[in-house]
């Protein structure tokens, strides 16, 4: 059996190579771009659900952007806190403040899809930016770089949606290394015309996209996934394209614990098994080359079979991949989780295979 395992090793390598330098590359060799601001009208649109603390101290960061034409939606989803009243007060005190009250609905009781839908459909403008209530902008100048990447045929554009940064937190670097794997990743399949996902943290596009496919009908009834599946329905080659500037990336706090942020995790996992077959397949493919990459060497290394080959080959991975996500790493503003690289994946990966595990028990929470 050595014989096949260390065959299947050398295969499990190239499809890392293949990853990591030919497509994740796309991202991490560009060269930057230079923006084009345009004045199209942006609407806004921020869904919150009990959020009355993040929505108190971020929503007046995104009232002063520097813009010169757009309008802020605020979805209050039936908060039981005094997020709605807060919201009220927006209203009164901007002037491009939209509200939208959601009351309680029995058919589609906790779902943020329906409370989205009529925040779109009240939205008046033509290109609509999407952030979640704990989020904000890095700069003032948000709305003009996310803008500025809509042309006559791109008409989705996918953001960045990082996290915080936690003083000597493992956990933080954590959190903040699979965000960025998870970008490096959706950035660059959408640069070789095959975007599969997007983030609602930051993601933009514009109103007959959504329109077109009826919003959220074909899977208005999995509670998540008003971003990655929906992009996952209607984005392709000619009509999607990417903005990684640095005053283009909103933030949020991360988790702070690890059971929350296994918990959150699980909720993206579970949305993923509805993606598209072939986006299943290659996520399923590097996954599982991920994994195969720290069990495989193990085994031969224990029986000292082509040890040197083995060494020289381990070593070999860890150098593109260290190359690739450090240059993708430069463009997001996380080199710091680099220094820990080879830790935090080994963490990452097995997390990811506990998460799976226990997905096939029982459902994640959604919706708050």
């Amino acid at each position: 059996m050595l014989p096949v395992i260390f065959c299947v090793f050398i295969v499990v390598v190239a499809i890392q190579f293949i990853y990591y330098v030919l497509i994740f590359g796309k991202l991490a060799f560009v060269k930057p771009k230079q923006s084009n601001p345009k004045k199209i009208p942006v609407s806004v649109i921020v869904c919150a659900k009990n959020e009355a603390e993040n929505v108190a101290k971020y929503i007046p960061l995104l009232a002063e952007q520097n813009y010169p034409d757009f309008e802020i939606v605020l979805i209050d989803d039936a908060s039981f806190d005094n997020t709605l009243e807060i919201f009220e007060e927006f209203e009164k005190q901007y002037h491009n403040v939209r509200l939208v009250k959601v009351a309680n609905n029995e058919a589609f009781w906790g779902n943020k899809k329906f409370a989205l839908t009529l925040g779109i459909k009240a939205a008046r403008k033509e290109y609509l930016l999407f952030t979640d209530a704990d989020c904000y902008p890095t700069s003032k100048n948000w709305i003009t770089e996310m803008s500025s990447n809509f042309t006559m045929q791109k008409t989705i554009v996918l953001g960045y949606g990082a996290y915080e940064k936690v003083p000597n937190s493992f956990l933080n670097k954590i959190i903040r290394f699979e965000t960025l794997l998870a970008a490096t990743q959706y950035f660059s399949w959408a640069r070789i015309g095959k975007p599969f996902m997007g983030v609602g943290r930051n993601l933009a596009y514009k109103r007959e996209e959504f329109f077109k496919v009826d919003g959220y009908r074909d899977h208005l009834k999995i509670r998540s996934g008003d971003d990655d599946l929906f992009i996952n329905q209607v984005a392709y080659k000619k009509n999607t394209t990417v903005c990684y500037t640095p005053d283009s990336f909103t933030y949020s706090r991360p988790k702070t614990t690890f059971s929350a942020w296994f918990r959150q995790k699980r909720r993206h996992v579970s949305t993923a098994s509805h993606y598209k077959a072939s986006d299943k397949f290659q996520l399923g493919l590097f996954y599982a080359s991920q994994l195969s990459f720290f069990v495989l060497p193990v085994i031969l290394l224990i029986f000292q079979y082509q040890w040197i080959a083995v060494t020289a080959m381990i070593g070999f991975r860890y150098l593109f991949t260290w190359l690739v996500l450090g240059f993708a790493a430069g463009k997001l503003k996380e080199k710091d989780v680099m220094i820990w690289y080879p830790i935090i994946e080994l963490v990452v990966i097995f997390t990811q295979l506990n998460i799976f595990i226990t997905n096939l028990f029982s459902k994640p929470v959604h919706w708050k």
